[in-house]
């Protein structure tokens, strides 16, 4: 006699485990308790009779045997999801919810006052706003509409570039007091610059100005955006930053406003599918002649 299929529910703890590489990790990405996930798996092992998981020091590794189910299981996810978009494309009228991932400086310092319009031009439609500067997987429901700063590449989604925003270097007025302002690219490499940590943009946009520094040339290094913003507040040294947020803070002077620096490209993201539900529509229409102004 054919076996039943698996239950999805188990498939789905399956798949979450495969990807995570512990019990406890798949359990806060699906925020399911541990001892569901553990039970969810042993139950999917019994239905189909064979170990999934091996202990390795850092967790669980899938087993030879399971290995190409990692993949299946992931395809009926995959489709899953896309069936899910393709109902919800499909939903009339502006009553519900849509759920926005932006970056953490986004997300703080130039969206509230744009969703504070939209809250009073559509006062059906709630908001989830996720500050995030990782990329969410829009097919699966991690977010309705993406705000990134690179065009998405992603299948099934559709892109939008709105704008490219004007970056500059800015300093405390505290700082520049204590240290002097640079009046030439070249008295830039005397002074004290905040960088990132793991993330090498910085690095590239001080070669593209010609200077062939290192790591190590930046003495403090925050990746967190809003952290880094305000150790430049703070006066810890010259830090970069859209113009748009930094240009009215009375804490802070433009350095070498003349300096041409690269701009980021602001692109708009959502799934296919739901480019035609109407609430998603007029949401990403309003941010779009909101952030393209």
């Amino acid at each position: 006699m054919m076996k039943a299929a698996p239950d999805w529910t188990l498939l789905q703890a399956f798949l979450a485990v495969a990807d995570a590489g512990s019990l406890s990790a798949a359990a806060r990405a699906t925020r399911q308790s541990q001892p569901t996930m553990g039970r969810h798996i042993k139950q999917l092992e019994a239905q189909l009779g064979i170990a999934l998981f091996r202990r390795i020091p850092s967790g669980l590794e899938p087993t030879e045997a399971a290995l190409p189910l990692v993949e299946v299981a992931r395809s009926m996810a995959e489709n899953a999801a896309r069936l899910t978009r393709m109902a919800e494309g499909r939903q009339e009228g502006l009553r519900g919810t849509v759920r926005i991932t932006a970056s953490r400086i986004l997300s703080q310092y130039t969206l509230p006052p744009i969703l504070a319009r939209l809250r009073i031009a559509e006062p059906e439609i709630q908001i989830e706003l996720v500050p995030s500067d990782t990329s969410e997987n829009l097919l699966f429901r991690e977010a309705d509409i993406a705000l990134r700063m690179y065009r998405p590449e992603q299948l099934d989604i559709i892109a939008r570039h709105i704008a490219d925003l004007p970056i500059g270097l800015y300093a405390a007025k505290s700082y520049l007091q204590r240290r002097g302002t640079p009046r030439s690219a070249e008295d830039l490499i005397d002074h004290d610059f905040i960088g990132y940590d793991r993330d090498e943009r910085m690095l590239r946009m001080m070669r593209a100005m010609g200077f062939e520094v290192s790591r190590d040339f930046f003495a403090l290094r925050c990746d967190d955006q809003t952290v880094y913003w305000e150790l430049t507040r703070a006066g810890c040294g010259i830090g970069g930053s859209q113009v748009t947020v930094a240009e009215d803070d009375p804490l802070l002077e433009r350095v070498l406003p003349d300096l041409e620096l690269p701009a980021l490209p602001l692109w708009l993201a959502a799934p296919q599918a739901l480019r035609s539900n109407p609430r998603i529509r007029r949401v990403w229409d309003f941010l779009a002649e909101a952030l393209g102004d």
